[in-house]
């Protein structure tokens, strides 16, 4: 099935949280009040659906949606319902992921290193044995990917998460926030579990060495799957 997801709103809606997380991120580091409160608050709504917590109304701000230069024109109410609830499970998922830790768990895009949740989980393999293949781990990848609905995906995510935490492996939350956009509409869960298995299959390299694992060069990146996501990076 095609996704069907207006022209570069998913573009539009991983910029937004790139601003936020970069913000953040480079506050709680420095450990700015302001951004430690923040953190804080956001951090209470990991697995949460978004209006349950008004509290963080003020926090997860999609205003810019609606400004000209930012593509407002592409989101009809139920689009910008959407990327509010993208939003909110991307950066509290973010807030969850970075607590205590003092490098950042937002991870921007590096051209040298695979993008994506499925790298992610691959690098936590690793770190546990390089020599053999996580199952459990591999299953909850999977499970993720088979969330029947939005709810239920950030559950487990969030499960993800703690895991990944663990390990301070950081994630390409900007990505993640366009993927949980795409993931709401006809066809996005097909498409986003597919950017999650080519990432998982992409080249890594390994934690301790220059060592790699293979997978084909002509492995695709994992935000080209859909005609509407290719310019989501």
């Amino acid at each position: 099935m095609t996704t069907t997801v207006p022209k570069s709103a998913r573009a539009c809606v991983a910029d937004l949280a790139a601003r936020d997380l970069a913000r953040w991120q480079r506050g709680y580091l420095a450990d700015q009040p302001d951004a430690v409160a923040a953190l804080a608050r956001l951090r209470r709504g990991a697995g949460r659906e978004a209006g349950q917590l008004p509290d963080l109304w003020s926090l997860i701000d999609i205003g810019p949606l609606y400004e000209p230069d930012t593509g407002a024109g592409r989101f009809a109410e139920r689009e910008l319902g959407r990327a509010e609830d993208a939003l909110h499970v991307t950066l509290t998922l973010w807030a969850l992921h970075q607590q205590s830790r003092r490098t950042g768990m937002h991870q921007a895009h590096r051209s040298d290193h695979p993008r994506g949740l499925g790298a992610a989980v691959r690098r936590l393999m690793l770190t546990k044995d390089k020599n053999k293949i996580d199952e459990s781990l591999q299953k909850r990848l999977v499970r993720a990917g088979t969330a029947p609905d939005l709810a239920t995906l950030a559950q487990r995510l969030r499960d993800l998460v703690l895991l990944l935490r663990r390990e301070d492996i950081a994630v390409d939350y900007a990505l993640l926030a366009g993927q949980l956009y795409v993931w709401q509409h006809p066809g996005g869960p097909d498409a986003v579990r597919r950017e999650w298995g080519r990432s998982f299959h992409a080249r890594i390299a390994l934690p301790d060495a220059g060592q790699q694992t293979s997978a084909p060069d002509t492995q695709a990146p994992d935000t080209q799957t859909s005609d509407t996501g290719k310019d989501a990076s």
